[in-house]
């Protein structure tokens, strides 16, 4: 069972999911005192030949008086399918160990090597607690619970936000402090150790004695500090403005246990497979600016997030809705999303034979450059009593980039850069 070959899908499915769904983050969102509000949506996440998932969410708020808040969430998902390792397709077909090291598989002449065991069941428990203290003052707290087969989260977060001008200026404060442990199937790979195959072994004591000597016994873990300055600030009667700065410090395994890389001759044809290697520290920062403008039938919400790493990786993000009122009971919401993104100094799409290893190497594409964009479309229905139900339908494509590396040989006809496609379907419902 592989877990972590694409650590960051379930969370962002999750973001993405409560985020649409609306799930209340203030106390403007949390409906009236004595009765609590849920949220719920399924959630569909499909690429073409690669991972589906399949996530629930289901939150709950409540305004007990005097804006003392409570807001809780369940996420449940389900990840499958097939991933990318790193490796480079070759015009023969290939064969890879499993990152259990039991058992091994083939991909076919030309095709981009994938490993079918990325699936597992993830249950995340959000909770958070808003209350005032003085006046103009605000604070909030909350923990966070995530387990998968091999990955543990735990999460603690507080703010402190201050209004003025009459509530028209609001500046937040916000920390959170993040524990992950990491144990994965098979163990976590020793930094450019050769991936063993059982066909070169005389003997499966041999075989596992090799696979063994490429492994690091026990777990590990990383810890992740994150700060974010807000302020959000009330034009006029129609507009609203938010700009927050973020700042990340992440220490601990950032290697992706799954991924691999070829080591290729100057043919381009693959000569061994090594596990990748990354630095064991990551400091992010962002800067984030969001506008709504309300209409007299529409909202129009359009914001952009740039970030910028030591890693050397920097993205641009655009993202725009319009919230069309069609009645007094229905309405549609276009969706526009742009990202872009620059490779990671360490970042190589494979190794050449015969020149000194790196001290750190990935041919992730996630960690590449890209492009990609998503466009769709959400309706969504007011039933009475404050309830809604709604359908979102969108088109998600990634498209990685040649960072400059020249592909010698064979490499030059195989497609090293494939784009990923997936569809995104979402039913939620607000009662």
């Amino acid at each position: 069972m592989q877990l972590k070959s694409t650590p960051q899908v379930a969370t962002a499915l999750a973001a993405a999911a409560c985020s649409l769904l609306g799930l209340p983050a203030s106390a403007q969102d949390a409906g009236t005192p004595d009765n609590w509000q849920f949220d719920t949506a399924l959630l569909y996440y499909g690429e073409s030949d690669r991972v589906t998932a399949v996530e629930g969410v289901f939150g709950a708020t409540k305004d007990f008086g005097d804006e003392h808040i409570f807001s809780g969430k369940l996420v449940i998902d389900g990840l499958t399918g097939a991933s990318a390792t790193g490796a480079v397709a070759q015009p023969y077909a290939q064969t890879f160990t499993r990152p259990s090291g039991n058992g091994q598989y083939v991909i076919g002449a030309g095709e981009t090597p994938l490993d079918d065991t990325f699936r597992d069941t993830r249950v995340q428990l959000n909770g958070q607690w808003t209350q005032p203290v003085w006046q103009d003052y605000r604070v909030s707290g909350g923990l966070h619970v995530s387990k998968e087969y091999d990955y543990l989260s735990l999460a603690l977060n507080g703010s402190l936000a201050r209004d003025f001008n009459q509530k028209n200026t609001t500046m937040s404060l916000g920390l959170s402090y993040a524990f992950d442990s990491i144990d994965p199937e098979g163990g976590r790979p020793v930094a450019f150790a050769s991936m063993p195959l059982r066909d070169d072994f005389s003997s499966d004591d041999a075989y596992q004695a090799a696979f063994d000597a490429t492994r690091l016994a026990g777990s590990d873990d990383k810890n992740t500090l994150d700060l974010v300055l807000g302020l959000t600030q009330v034009i006029n009667r129609r507009t609203i403005m938010q700009f927050n700065y973020g700042l990340s410090v992440v220490d601990g395994y950032l290697t992706d246990p799954f991924k691999m890389l070829s080591r290729v001759d100057s043919d381009g044809i693959t000569q061994d497979l090594l596990y990748e290697n990354r630095p064991d520290s990551r400091t992010k920062h962002n800067f984030y600016w969001q506008t709504k403008y309300a209409m007299d039938s529409a909202v129009a919400d359009i914001s952009y997030r740039f970030a910028t790493d030591d890693w050397d990786i920097q993205s641009h993000t655009l993202d725009s809705r319009l919230k069309f009122k069609l009645s007094d009971t229905t309405y549609i919401q276009p969706h526009v999303r742009f990202y872009q993104q620059s490779a990671a100094e360490f970042y190589q799409p494979f190794l050449m034979q015969g020149e000194p290893l790196p001290t750190y190497a990935s041919a992730d594409y996630r960690i590449g450059e890209m492009t990609a964009y998503t466009v769709g479309l959400k309706y969504g229905i007011l039933l009475k009593g404050g309830q809604e139900l709604a359908f979102r339908l969108e088109y998600y494509q990634q498209d990685p980039k040649n960072n400059g590396v020249e592909a010698p040989g064979i490499l030059q006809e195989m497609d090293l850069y494939p784009s990923v496609k997936a569809v995104i379907a979402q039913v939620s419902y607000r009662f």
